[in-house]
């Protein structure tokens, strides 16, 4: 496989970052390779942990639908890394691995089996947002019928920070 086309940065070498780099250590039980490609520019890590962070610890969303979305988005991206370090977290949100692999294998959103109510819908969304931006008005209406206005803004916005993490996976090489 190809190397990460950018250096990571070594947890401790950097003492301008030392702060964020402790910050995400305690919130994440480590420093991943991601964030050790992010470490090399402080602006744009601390954003982004800030958002990550609030994407997946402080939004209404169930941990099962924000991990199936994250699964179905790395499938469509072509980013393993990030789907087998979504595994685990779609495993303790309650989703069966037979629902895990089949979103790995990529089937049409209507093959799979094993979803709850309305969880064929959000990824719908998701195939939508990820592959053709534009979210037609029949995609979104039973969307609009499930959830409030808050869990559609946490919805469309958990789907695009999860294309741009894998989108910066992919680009940069990080997990080969």
């Amino acid at each position: 496989m190809d190397a990460c086309r950018v250096t990571p940065v070594v947890p401790g070498t950097r003492p301008a970052v030392a702060d964020i780099e402790s910050r995400i250590a305690a919130a994440r039980g480590r420093v991943s390779p991601l964030y050790q490609v992010l470490l090399n520019s402080p602006a744009v890590v601390q954003g982004w942990e800030a958002m990550l962070t609030a994407i997946r610890l402080n939004t209404s969303l169930s941990p099962r639908v924000r991990e199936l979305i994250i699964l179905r988005v790395a499938t469509l991206n072509n980013a393993p890394y990030e789907f087998d370090a979504h595994v685990p977290h779609a495993r303790a949100a309650g989703t069966p691995d037979a629902v895990i692999e089949q979103l790995r294998a990529g089937p049409a959103v209507s093959a799979v089996q094993g979803l709850a109510a309305g969880e064929a819908d959000v990824l719908a969304l998701t195939d939508a947002m990820t592959r053709d931006i534009e979210v037609p008005d029949a995609l979104f209406a039973p969307l609009r019928a499930r959830y409030n206005d808050q869990e559609l803004v946490e919805l469309t916005a958990t789907v695009a920070a999860y294309n741009m993490v894998s989108r910066f996976l992919v680009a940069l090489r990080v997990g080969h």
